[in-house]
């Protein structure tokens, strides 16, 4: 999960004093600690379990799919409050570009799950971490939503930066989960998927601006399933070349702070005591400190122990060995 910071201590409500409700939100504070044991704490956007290939994804990069401000001006400023305050406790913040998830459309005879004769478009924004740790990362993020049965105006004004996470199996039928480290931003004791964020700065975005439309689709459509492949080798050590390519089943969206992840399943050629001799020299390995490899009988024991993204990671996955 390159780019992200380290852990966030909450903040005392004396630092707002013009949001009377902040009390009310002071548990949210510290997403860390938040304790996902309700039945549900995600909601699947969009499900394909025959699986995606490259050639069947694109994207629509383009400012409609930008964060719009809140008009309430409190509101708004304190964005910029809670990044000051955060980066003044952690000077190892680091205030990255991300995509921002805007919706996405696809094309399919087969009905409302996508199959193989399907072809989505991902609708994508610019936003960065900044914005996210001041939005959807806010003690006040469900002020930041709007009562609005369409997800992409309900989720208007938050930065909802994309992430992605990996869905590993072994070639001796394990499952790849890392247990985050106690120093990582979000959900740390949690276990995950390995995974993080396509970077618009890896196929040279920094703006909207002197941008050649004509070549970016396909270079961002390509950074979503190169992104994924990246994250999984600095997360867990195993080399590139002994994973096969991967195809996209999904994107789950977290209930707290409507976080949106799109997952990608792919096989791994390596048995799962190959790998866990691999995991010590991991490039980001800091980021985790125990690697499992799980059968798939028994991910459902760590999923309540999962942030509400990743346990509908692991809901996608489901969907696709049913369909398979």
């Amino acid at each position: 999960m390159s780019h992200f910071p380290h852990f966030f201590p909450p903040f005392p409500s004396s630092d707002f004093p013009s949001f009377s409700l902040l009390s009310q939100f002071t548990a949210m504070a510290e997403i860390g600690n938040y304790d996902v044991t309700s039945s549900l704490p995600y909601k699947l956007m969009l499900s394909c379990p025959s699986g995606l290939l490259p050639s069947q994804v694109s994207v629509i990069f383009d400012k409609l799919y930008d964060r719009i401000p809140h008009p309430d001006f409190d509101l708004e400023k304190s964005v910029d409050q809670i990044w000051d305050q955060r980066a003044q406790q952690n000077t190892s913040l680091y205030n990255g570009k991300k995509f921002r998830y805007g919706g996405h459309a696809f094309h399919s005879a087969g009905g409302v799950d996508c199959k193989s004769d399907c072809y989505l478009n991902l609708h994508l924004g610019l936003t960065d971490y900044r914005t996210f740790v001041g939005t959807n990362l806010n003690p006040l993020w469900e002020k930041f939503l709007v009562q609005s049965e369409d997800e992409t105006v309900r989720c208007q004004h938050t930065s909802n930066p994309l992430g992605n996470g990996g869905i590993v199996e072994t070639s001796d039928g394990k499952i790849l989960v890392l247990k985050r480290s106690n120093n990582v931003g979000e959900f740390p004791g949690h276990f995950v998927f390995p995974g993080g964020h396509p970077e618009p700065e890896e196929v040279g975005i920094i703006s909207h601006d002197n941008l050649d439309p004509e070549s970016l689709c396909r270079r961002v459509s390509m950074e979503m399933f190169d992104s994924i492949v990246r994250e999984v080798v600095e997360e867990t050590g195993v080399p590139a070349i002994s994973l096969s390519n991967p195809v996209f089943i999904g994107i789950s969206r977290r209930e707290l702070n409507v976080r949106p992840t799109a997952f990608f399943f792919m096989k791994c050629s390596l048995q799962s005591k190959e790998i866990e001799k691999l995991y010590s020299s991991a490039q980001d390995g800091f980021e985790s400190t125990q690697l499992c490899t799980i059968s798939k009988d028994e991910l459902e024991s760590v999923a309540w122990k999962m942030p509400g993204c990743h346990h509908g990671g692991l809901a996608l996955y489901k969907l696709m060995e049913d369909a398979n």
